[in-house]
């Protein structure tokens, strides 16, 4: 059985930082790449960084240069570094194998709520 377990969000101000951190089960994470979304209030949600087994990384654009993703594989866990956070970045985020089409997802854990304010 799938578990995730994202924690470490909050509220902050902008131009403040967060590290969310995200336990997975040993199977998913050791067999995929693994993914950090976020799902804001009336929108749909969206994939905003990505980690392969071995590291290599990509971001979407709206958080290139502000968020880092890691991963370490000893302990099953995955990391999202987000500095320079915006009002915009306000969103349940939520970790995950990766997937092309995020909807093709039928298990997500409880998330972690992110709240920047202006």
């Amino acid at each position: 059985q799938v578990q995730l377990v994202e924690s470490g969000g909050g509220l902050v101000q902008a131009g403040g930082s967060l590290r969310l951190s995200c336990a997975a089960s040993g199977s998913i994470f050791r067999l995929n790449a693994m993914a950090w979304y976020r799902q804001a209030p009336g929108k749909q949600r969206e994939r905003v960084a990505t980690v392969t087994r071995n590291g290599s990384t990509n971001y979407a654009d709206s958080v290139k240069g502000r968020f880092t993703i890691s991963r370490d594989n000893a302990k099953n866990t995955m990391y999202l570094q987000m500095n320079s956070l915006k009002p915009e970045d306000t969103a349940v985020y939520y970790c995950n194998e990766f997937r092309v089409v995020v909807r093709s997802i039928t298990y997500w854990g409880q998330g972690t709520q992110v709240t920047v304010s202006s």
